[in-house]
């Protein structure tokens, strides 16, 4: 436990775009680490590209070492034997550029920051179940679309395209999210996992449209999670000192000036309905709902993909 808490500490320090790849081996291996104590513990042998051996398979397979080592029959998983296919799917709109950080870190992220570096990790557990692993990214356009594989280069390129997200994005860039994840619905063919990382920041007349998207990938056969990423302590709490300020949305540009104090119990009111809203429709329509505050959820990021795969195999 104590090595655990060594590399959260000096994951601390490691600002995030500066090297992606190295910063989610770390962050994924203090992950593991801490499922020793958890009620996964144990799971992380078979996690670490093995499954248990069951009586009746060939034994030429077999990691004779490990059995060595855990006097447990374990064989071997290679390359060819992806066993899910995944889909992450980013939210690149102004508003997940919020608030403003110039040097991110694991203790410092704004809300794309956060979705990029929980992206990061998960891709890391996919290569260890080897699963086939694919990225959309869209804002006020559709910016990237990779199919699902799951070869080291394609891994590489996974990154440095999340890499390319650290840019901030100009104000008034907003999304039509849901025309979108209709389109990628007709790119992915083969029953999946989808990730959604978005705000869900949607004017009201258009959230019925995500939603009917997002039953388009259900319609499809796909499990999908949506990860609906938040400052909390900003965005929830208002939490804000009792001075005047100037307000603005990013994606219209529009300007309110008010006091945080004034308005702060209404405000709460809005959101507490708005999140429910959510809630109630992601029930309706079976799609795992998972708020992710950004100071504070990066791991039930990760333990979310263990649990929903487990389900999913």
């Amino acid at each position: 436990m104590s090595r655990y808490l060594n590399i959260q500490k000096e994951l601390q320090k490691v600002q995030l775009f500066s090297n992606l790849e190295l910063l989610a081996k770390q962050v994924v291996e203090g992950f593991i680490s801490g499922l020793h104590k958890s009620p996964f513990h144990g799971f992380s042998s078979e996690f670490a590209e093995h499954k248990i051996y069951n009586q009746g398979e060939s034994t030429r397979h077999i990691d004779w070492k490990l059995f060595a080592k855990t006097d447990k029959l374990y064989t071997r998983k290679y390359e060819e034997e992806t066993n899910l296919r995944c889909h992450l799917i980013i939210d690149n709109s102004s508003s997940m550029h919020f608030p403003e950080v110039k040097d991110q870190t694991v203790e410092n992220l704004n809300k794309i920051g956060f979705s990029v570096l929980a992206a990061a990790g998960l891709i890391q557990l996919f290569k260890r179940q080897r699963d086939a692993v694919g990225l959309s990214v869209f804002s006020d356009t559709y910016e990237l679309y990779t199919p699902e594989k799951g070869s080291e280069r394609h891994f590489h390129q996974l990154y440095a395209h999340l890499e390319s997200l650290a840019h901030p994005k100009p104000v008034g860039s907003g999304t039509r999210t849901y025309t979108f994840l209709h389109q990628i619905a007709e790119k992915i063919h083969r029953r999946s996992m989808i990730f959604l990382f978005t705000d869900m920041f949607q004017v009201e007349t258009e959230r019925k449209e995500l939603f009917n998207a997002l039953r388009h990938l259900k319609y499809n056969k796909h499990e999908v999670i949506l990860f609906h990423v938040m400052d909390k302590a900003k965005e929830v709490d208002f939490d804000f000192d009792n001075t005047p300020r100037k307000f603005k949305d990013l994606e219209t540009g529009e300007e309110l000036e008010l006091f945080a104090g004034n308005v702060r119990e209404a405000y709460q009111k809005q959101v507490h309905n708005f999140f429910s809203e959510i809630k109630l429709k992601c029930a309706q329509y079976r799609i795992k709902y998972v708020e992710a505050d950004t100071a504070n959820d990066l791991q039930k990021i990760l333990m979310t993909y263990l649990i929903e795969r487990q389900k999913f195999a």
